[in-house]
């Protein structure tokens, strides 16, 4: 007979599972998992040995996301000259990246250092919402901080009176709504199915699709939603800002010197790299979860972890570096604080 000991890698996992298993019994036993009290974070699989290693750099862009966008929006706060419309979009953005990484971090952190594989059933639901949510809130304002530079590059004399703070206002509202009424059939469409082989979720956190194929029934209809959903806000606001940079291009291209050329690009920099960083993961771990069978389970997991915490850690950076008034207000900032 195969023995484990306790301090393997083998040894570690078969406690994981053991554990697993006396939940899920206790759960069927008890509710029959028509509404399972709990539900069962698995985390990375396969990679459930090596979780108190990665919680490592995962705390430290957590510690980094928090610190920078917590900057940021004391300096755009404090400062009058940042109060214009490019910086209250990214205030906005700071706002949702701080919830976005908040909604997954604390609970991932308390798994991986401590076994808090349990999370309750409407948690979960509700972990869930503001996942999706805000992150369809995040595309929404990456849209509206390209009508910014589209307005502020090819209609430059009418930048404030078109981008007025009320209209700033109203394009954030927008954004949040669209966001919050999308991703507010997910909870309600996972909570009406019944749960009777398993509460054990094959993730870090309770996203969408990992939770519903838990489900004993037909989940087609949240399968094609979320693809709805996922195209329309994509699919749309991908176009927008598109279209938004095929203008600001046009415009550039029209200028005199190559010294104004590189000057106007340079405005729009830092955007496109916030939207790289936004984009580019988000459909890589969308396109891997739902078309390839032949990722490894803990390469979706691992994709769908840097998603929702790359972008919040790099986009206060992003701007810290390569915009010349955030840069002017740190600096100025910390000259006092040490004078």
């Amino acid at each position: 007979m195969h023995l484990t000991t306790p301090g393997t890698k083998e040894g570690k996992k078969a406690r994981l599972y053991l554990h697993v298993a006396r939940i899920t019994m206790i759960d069927f036993n008890s509710t029959a998992f028509t509404n399972p009290s709990t539900f069962f974070l698995m985390g990375i699989p396969g990679l459930e040995y090596l979780h108190i290693w990665l919680a490592i750099p995962f705390c430290s862009m957590y510690i980094v996301a928090l610190m920078g966008n917590i900057l940021i929006l004391f300096i755009i706060k404090t400062e009058t000259v940042l109060h214009e419309p490019m910086f209250y979009f990214l205030s906005m953005l700071a706002i949702t990246d701080l919830i976005l990484s908040t909604s997954t971090l604390p609970k991932m952190l308390g798994m991986f250092w401590f076994n808090y594989h349990e999370i309750g059933f409407h948690a979960c639901l509700t972990q869930m919402f503001f996942i999706h949510a805000f992150s369809g809130v995040e595309s929404g304002l990456l849209v509206a901080m390209a009508l910014d530079r589209y307005v502020a590059i090819c209609n430059p004399l009418r930048h404030r009176s078109i981008l007025t703070n009320a209209v700033v206002a109203q394009v954030g509202i927008v954004a949040l709504l669209r966001g919050l009424v999308l991703m507010t059939p997910h909870p309600f469409l996972v909570r009406r199915w019944p749960y009777c082989q398993s509460n054990v979720v094959p993730h870090t956190y309770c996203e969408h699709m990992a939770v519903v194929k838990l489900a004993c029934a037909d989940i087609s209809i949240n399968s094609l939603y979320s693809l709805a959903v996922i195209v329309l806000i994509v699919g749309t606001d991908v176009t927008c800002i598109s279209l938004s940079y095929v203008q600001i291009l046009r415009t550039v291209f029209n200028l005199p010197s190559n010294d104004a050329r590189l000057k106007t690009l340079s405005t729009c920099g830092s955007h496109v790299c916030v939207i790289l960083t936004f984009y580019i993961p988000a459909l890589f771990s969308f396109l891997t979860h739902r078309f390839s069978k032949h990722i490894p389970r803990h390469t979706h997991v691992l994709l769908a972890n840097m998603y929702l915490l790359v972008p919040p850690m790099l986009n206060p950076i992003i701007y810290g570096v390569r915009t010349r008034q955030i840069q002017e207000c740190v600096q100025q900032l910390f000259m006092t604080k040490i004078s």
